[in-house]
């Protein structure tokens, strides 16, 4: 049986330690400030980003670079499958750069999964990959399962300025502004990969008690079986509150933390809040 590896990029935004605990390899996207790259994880934390980006400044993104990846698959034997794990290749190249990896290094073979989200749902992915694997699961296998799970995972997140997605290019000016100044908190989904408005909604409150609704609507005896994630953007007070609320909803759901890290972070801004939910059994 070959080896099998595990890869996926930093906005998995998984912890160090589970990592290299269960040998995920990360391949680090970066946030540009000032012509000067910052590799989220390794170059820059969450609570750095955060506080730089409270003063004003606003960088830019990139995707992992080819030529660290295409060395790191290099030394590795031959016929070792790697499960590539991604973040979206609506808002990344980052999917279509292991296509291009797969065509460069004969003596492995790449198996790239668009996650066609990103974050914790994309988390999730990477868990049961590792799951799978460890139960001896055929690289086949896992890209099945994984394929399948993409369409189970429901996310929805709100923001708390309508500014970082109008910068980013997710909204016009236009609706940045009409937003604003009607507070609406737009609750936010991924379409065929790409960031859309899911519904408008005035107050933040109001649009975090939506998803809320729609998770009732969707979960079932308690939350047995289930698996929800709360997303925040350093604000670990508000993320912690939502896990409360629902704790008591869901009081057998297997209730996770995580946070929107540099990357993602850029786009949504600070005080942005994602769930996330799917049934793992």
């Amino acid at each position: 049986m070959s080896q099998i590896v595990i890869l996926t990029d930093s906005t998995a935004y998984l912890p160090t330690t589970y990592c290299e605990e269960n040998n995920v390899h990360v391949a680090p996207l970066s946030v540009i400030f000032d012509g000067d790259a910052y590799r989220e994880g390794f170059d820059i934390s969450v609570p750095e980003f955060y506080a730089k980006i409270q003063t004003g400044s606003l960088p830019t993104t990139s995707q992992p670079n080819i030529g660290d990846i295409t060395d790191a698959f290099e030394r590795l034997p031959a016929g070792t499958d790697i499960i590539g794990i991604t973040l979206s290749s609506g808002i990344s190249g980052t999917y279509q750069a292991l296509h291009t990896i797969n065509m460069m290094v004969d003596h492995v073979q790449v198996h790239p999964v668009d996650s066609r989200i990103s974050c914790m749902p994309q988390a999730f992915l990477v868990k049961e990959a590792v799951r799978m694997r460890d139960a001896g699961a055929t690289a086949t296998e896992i890209v099945a399962r994984l394929e399948d799970l993409k369409g189970m995972i429901r996310a929805y997140f709100v923001v708390d300025d309508l500014e970082h997605l109008q910068r980013g290019g997710r909204l016009s000016m236009t609706q940045a502004v009409v937003g604003s100044f009607l507070k609406i908190k737009p609750v936010l989904h991924f379409v065929d990969g790409k960031i859309v408005p899911f519904e408008k909604i005035r107050t933040f409150k109001r649009a975090v008690k939506r998803i809320e609704e729609m998770m009732e609507d969707t979960i079932h005896n308690e939350g047995a079986g289930y698996v929800i994630g709360v997303i925040h953007a350093e604000d670990d007070a508000k993320a912690r509150a939502e896990i409360e609320v629902l704790e008591q909803r869901f009081p057998k759901a297997q209730i996770e933390m995580s946070v929107f890290g540099p990357v993602i972070g850029t786009h949504l801004g600070p005080g942005a809040i994602g769930i996330t939910w799917y049934k793992a059994d």
